[in-house]
């Protein structure tokens, strides 16, 4: 694990200072500028609780659409952690398992959940979000790393039954996402993540971005960080009992 942690934060701060992204500096504002990252544990519910706190609105900002699939914009508040990949329903495999709360108006990944409460289920990417994803190092994007994607045939993936369907290494599990100031905040029951209440985490926000037409770039890559809660990637922070 440190072994990756240490790729991991090489190639983002390498990969950030020698791309360039064309749509990225459209949202580097406040409201993507990191102050502040926890995760506590409340037995009484038994869940976890994660917060990331901004400068600015936490979550005000959102992307502009692009029209289409391919070039979709999505914009995160992620929260890198040591969890393993089988912790939260995926096969074991390389990379990092991160939460990533999202939003991206040009399309829906949560088939299974209505988060705008208006009875279709398929038009409210916009809304802020969770997904479980696997990280992994990939020079192909500006911002040097991408969702883990694999075969649609590969008989070794497995993926939670909440999952949007997409040959990648992602996870649509509806948790509760609330935004209210300056933070985002998600609650995760404890059974949802192998009852694990001891890990260490991080919190990065950025720019991502989808492709669906080039065979050399990945689905879903990180194009730019906005900023990171530690300022170097180190996941240094523990669950609060």
């Amino acid at each position: 694990m440190k072994n990756i942690i240490t790729i991991f934060v090489a190639t983002l701060f390498i990969s950030t200072t020698l791309f360039a992204c064309d749509n990225c500096k459209n949202y580097d504002n406040g409201n993507f500028k990191i102050k502040k990252v926890s995760v506590s544990h409340n037995a009484s519910i038994s869940s976890t609780i994660w917060k990331i706190e901004v400068e600015g609105n936490a979550g005000e900002t959102t992307p502009e659409p692009a029209g289409q699939m391919n070039g979709a914009p999505v914009l995160g508040y992620v929260f890198p952690t040591s969890l393993k990949p089988t912790d939260v329903g995926f096969n074991q495999t390389d990379g990092i398992v991160a939460l990533a709360l999202t939003s991206h108006p040009d399309f829906d990944d949560t088939p299974l959940w209505d988060e705008n409460n208006d009875k279709n289920y398929a038009n409210d990417g916009i809304v802020w979000h969770p997904h479980w994803v696997i990280l992994t190092k990939d020079d192909r994007v500006d911002g040097g790393l991408s969702v883990k994607q694999f075969k649609k045939d590969d008989k070794s993936v497995i993926l939670p039954p909440t999952n949007p369907g997409m040959p990648m290494y992602m996870d649509s599990p509806g948790f509760q996402v609330t935004t209210k100031g300056n933070t985002i905040t998600v609650l995760v029951p404890d059974y949802r993540m192998n009852n694990q209440t001891d890990f260490n985490y991080d919190g990065v926000a950025c720019y991502m971005q989808v492709n669906t037409e080039d065979e050399n770039k990945p689905m879903l890559g990180v194009y730019k960080v906005y900023s990171v809660a530690s300022g170097d990637l180190s996941l240094p922070y523990t669950v609060k009992k």
